[in-house]
């Protein structure tokens, strides 16, 4: 490995190292952004069957954002397994903060600046001063945090040309990383701050659009209303919350929110959450997707 690639992954790891401090879960990126541990479940020839799903499960690296951690020891594990690392990514969607990252591009001779301006005109928000990362192509990363009921999809261009949505499920490339393209670094001036809270009016755009209600009278839990606890189950120490309102969501968006109720409680207390938060946080589901608790 060449000095300078030594160096950049050195870098990388003390700015990881930097963020978790602050409790944001990392994962080590390749100069391209990706994630730089390949998954341990990848198939040797095209003739074999594809592996079962793993978020992590089998306790392996190579998971891409469920490997995110705050813990420094296994930060270093991280990177010393993938010493070709020069930068890292931020996982969001995460306790503490449930980072937000909002990710203003100028690509293509976008101005996504200038459509969240209007975006805030037209819905009555202001930013508040918030951290700030510079991308290497002029872009601009805004960090915004999310309430603990609400979980936030990831989506391009859906609120405007340009404007990218980073939430559950997605990272952000961390500051002080250095990709194929330059470095990307904290704007002066927000070195300091902390991700500050969306603004209930840009918090409301960025959550799915509710489906119509399923046109039975009398819901059936039914293969949809599996998978939805089967998400559930498969939810790890802090996704555990974040997994249940989402299913809940969808379960009452598609009609069979009472129905799943029940089933989807069990599934939460199976996975760590005592009974009293599952019903809390599918109360909330019922309530953010216009029905009674």
């Amino acid at each position: 490995m060449a000095t300078t690639d030594r160096q950049a992954t050195t870098l990388a790891l003390a700015h990881a190292l930097s963020a978790a401090e602050r409790g944001l879960a990392v994962i080590p990126l390749s100069r391209t952004k990706l994630p730089a541990l390949r998954s341990p479940h990848r198939s040797s020839r095209p003739d074999e069957p594809a592996p079962p799903p793993c978020h992590g499960e089998c306790g392996r690296p190579g998971h891409g954002v469920y490997d995110a951690t705050s813990d420094p020891a296994r930060i270093r594990e991280l990177f010393a397994a993938a010493p070709w690392a020069t930068g890292y990514g931020i996982a969001c969607g995460l306790p503490p903060h449930r980072l937000i990252g909002v990710d203003l591009d100028v690509k293509s001779g976008t101005d996504a600046t200038g459509s969240l301006r209007e975006l805030a005109l037209r819905h009555l928000f202001t930013i508040p001063p918030t951290v700030v990362v510079l991308t290497p192509s002029g872009g601009r990363h805004l960090w915004l945090t999310g309430p603990p009921d609400a979980v936030i999809p990831n989506s391009a261009g859906r609120l405007a040309p340009g404007i990218d949505i980073r939430g559950a499920g997605g990272y952000l490339v961390g500051p002080g990383s250095r990709t194929e393209h330059g470095v990307y670094a904290t704007a002066p001036g927000t070195e300091h701050l902390v991700p500050a809270p969306c603004p209930p009016s840009l918090l409301r755009l960025l959550l799915p659009p509710p489906r119509a209600p399923h046109p039975s009278t009398h819901p059936s839990v039914g293969n949809r209303g599996q998978g939805l606890v089967q998400f559930v189950l498969a939810a790890h120490e802090g996704q555990r919350n974040t997994r249940l309102f989402w299913a809940a969501c969808r379960a009452y968006e598609n009609g069979i929110g009472r129905a799943l109720r029940a089933p989807l409680t069990d599934a939460a207390v199976h996975t760590g959450l005592t009974e009293r938060e599952a019903r809390a946080t599918i109360a909330s589901a019922a309530r953010m997707t216009g029905h009674h608790p």
